[in-house]
C-alpha cells in the first residue's frame, strides 16, 4: 500500500502562483512513478503532470506546458506541482497519484491521494 496526501491547495487569482506537495508514505516511493491530475466540477478526471521513477522523464498536458512543473524529492518521499500564470479553468480538485505502470492515464494508476482544492478566480 502507499498512501498519499496533499496539501497546497487554495483559492488564487488568475495570474497567480500555487504549489502542490503529495506526501507519500507505504512502499518504496521510488519505485513509482508519480503524477498529478485534476477534476473539475462536471468533468472526467484529467492528467496535469507526471514524472518518472528516476526523476529523469517528465510528462505535461498540453494545456499546462510551460506553466506547472512537477519534481520529486524521493529522499522525503514528496512530489511537487508547481502552477505558475494560473487560469481560471484550472479550477478542479488536484490528485496525486502512484503509478508502476502508465502513469498518464486514469487507468493506470495504483494509488490515489484524497485531493486538493484548488480555485483561480478571475
Amino acid at each position: 500500500q502507499v498512501q498519499l496526501v496533499e496539501s497546497g491547495g487554495g483559492l488564487v487569482q488568475a495570474g497567480g502562483s500555487l504549489r502542490l506537495s503529495c506526501a507519500a508514505s507505504g512502499r518504496t516511493f521510488s519505485n513509482y512513478a508519480m503524477g498529478w491530475f485534476r477534476q473539475a466540477p462536471g468533468k472526467e478526471r484529467e492528467f496535469v503532470a507526471a514524472r518518472g521513477w528516476s526523476g529523469v522523464s517528465t510528462y505535461y498536458a498540453n494545456s499546462v506546458k510551460g506553466r506547472f512543473t512537477i519534481s520529486r524529492d524521493n529522499a522525503k518521499n514528496t512530489v511537487y506541482l508547481q502552477m505558475n500564470s494560473l487560469k481560471p479553468e484550472a479550477t478542479a480538485v488536484y490528485y496525486c497519484a502512484a503509478s508502476k505502470g502508465a502513469i498518464m492515464v486514469v487507468k493506470g494508476i495504483d494509488y490515489w491521494g484524497q485531493g486538493t482544492q484548488v480555485t483561480v478566480s478571475s
